[in-house]
């Protein structure tokens, strides 16, 4: 059904958690494709020993980069975009598709709801760590949890048709390791006349919560998000994408009002604070 797209590196037990989950609780069988940057923690021989289609960089070239790449091997119509620390809660994927089929068409951006420990929209803690974790707690109580669609979601597990994602050419390689990658590419959807982004209450994963990109140099991605498009990923989200309200229907270009208005002046002082005045901090 899916191609699903998973960036690691030398993550090991937490990717063969991934992976298991995406086996044992989706309803529909789904390609799983794992770009490995380094992988000299045994991933690389785990994804060769189990069959999983690859790529392998001896380096690590980033999130960005690593997800173009696999992106170009899938073969379904529809790509899910996993993070390697993710556990797939039961039926995840048939709430994707049941959504698919009463939108009718292929132009949106569909995100689940991740489940944290500590933060986050849905809070259970069932471990904050792989060592941690409680898989029967979560499996017993996720579903009891209300939590309904939402707008503007900018985060894995995120899916999209193959086409939309090569229409706006995937995520933008100049985020590298990833922080701020997601609203680019929402915004990058914008362009194209894309109004449907939600998020689905009922499609959820446990989020042990950014456990790769704590191994990297973080980029500053609110900095080029606002060289590039002029404006803050906060008033994106704030304004157009109405991030954190719920779900009742497709996004419209946003009113201009005062609020409007007064924000918008002060993303163009930022913007202009370090394009201008070379203000990096």
């Amino acid at each position: 059904m899916f191609s699903i797209l998973i960036p690691t590196y030398n993550n090991l037990k937490y990717l063969k958690l991934c992976i298991d989950s995406i086996k044992k609780n989706s309803l529909f069988n789904h390609e799983i494709i794992v770009f490995v940057n380094d992988g000299s923690d045994g991933t690389l021989s785990f994804v060769k020993n189990n069959s999983i289609k690859y790529i392998h960089s001896n380096i690590n070239r980033g999130l960005c980069v690593a997800v173009n790449e696999i992106a170009k091997l899938a073969n379904n119509k529809y790509i899910v975009y996993a993070h390697d620390d993710m556990y797939f809660c039961p039926r995840w994927d048939d709430e994707f598709i049941k959504e698919i089929k009463k939108i009718g068409h292929d132009n949106f951006y569909l995100s689940g709801s991740m489940i944290q420990p500590f933060s986050g929209f849905i809070k259970l803690n069932c471990g904050k760590n792989i060592d941690e974790f409680d898989e029967k707690k979560l499996l017993s109580e996720y579903k009891n949890i209300s939590f309904q669609d939402f707008q503007g979601s900018t985060w894995a597990p995120s899916l999209v048709s193959l086409n939309t994602w090569n229409k706006v050419s995937g995520f933008d390689e100049d985020y590298k390791f990833g922080l701020g990658s997601d609203p680019d590419f929402n915004m990058k959807l914008w362009k194209i006349g894309i109004r449907i982004h939600k998020g689905l209450g009922k499609a959820r994963v446990y989020h042990f919560g950014s456990t790769t990109l704590r191994k990297k140099v973080w980029n500053d991605g609110h900095k080029i998000f606002l060289l590039k498009w002029g404006i803050t990923i906060k008033f994106f989200k704030n304004f157009y994408l109405r991030s954190n309200k719920f779900y009742d229907k497709p996004l419209k270009e946003p009113k201009k009002n005062l609020n409007f208005i007064i924000s918008f002046l002060i993303c163009k002082i930022k913007f202009f604070y370090i394009k201008v005045l070379n203000f990096n901090k």
